[in-house]
């Protein structure tokens, strides 16, 4: 590969560009498979909550992967955050379909970024193989000049 400096400059910038979108993206995949932990848990003690019968004692998540243990009563609902702050009261089985369908949602984003993250990785990996390259082939003809 024999490029002029200009050329080099361009994918030089080009690479730079690729870093910051593999850094943005590994951030957006961290941050939707914390988002699918959390769904996860709450969908478990939602379901360990509707199976159980009144008087049973259930743990319940509060973070940190602590727990609390519950006596379950006769009340049937869940508060579920919806979005933006805003939380809803709903009937436990409605509440264990939210959750999987929200996990379902975060599934398939988290599926797009990663598969994102590993083009962009590939794209920067191959840009600066071949940038390596050049400076390679510019210090061999420099050396052969000498």
């Amino acid at each position: 590969m024999n490029v002029e400096d200009n050329e080099l400059r361009q994918a030089i910038a080009v690479m730079e560009s690729y870093k910051e979108r593999v850094e943005a993206l590994s951030r957006q995949v961290q941050v939707l498979r914390v988002s699918l932990d959390e769904v996860n848990m709450a969908s478990e003690a939602l379901k360990a909550f509707k199976d159980a019968k009144e008087g049973d004692e259930i743990l319940v998540p509060v973070g940190a992967s602590t727990f609390i243990p519950v006596k379950v009563t006769a009340n049937r609902s869940a508060v579920v955050g919806i979005g933006s702050n805003i939380s809803v009261e709903k009937d436990v089985s409605d509440s264990v379909d939210y959750m999987e369908a929200n996990a379902a949602e975060i599934s398939e984003a988290l599926k797009k970024s990663a598969e994102a993250l590993n083009e962009a990785q590939t794209a920067l990996t191959n840009l600066s193989a071949a940038v390596q390259q050049e400076y390679a082939n510019r210090q061999q003809a420099a050396s052969a000049n000498q």
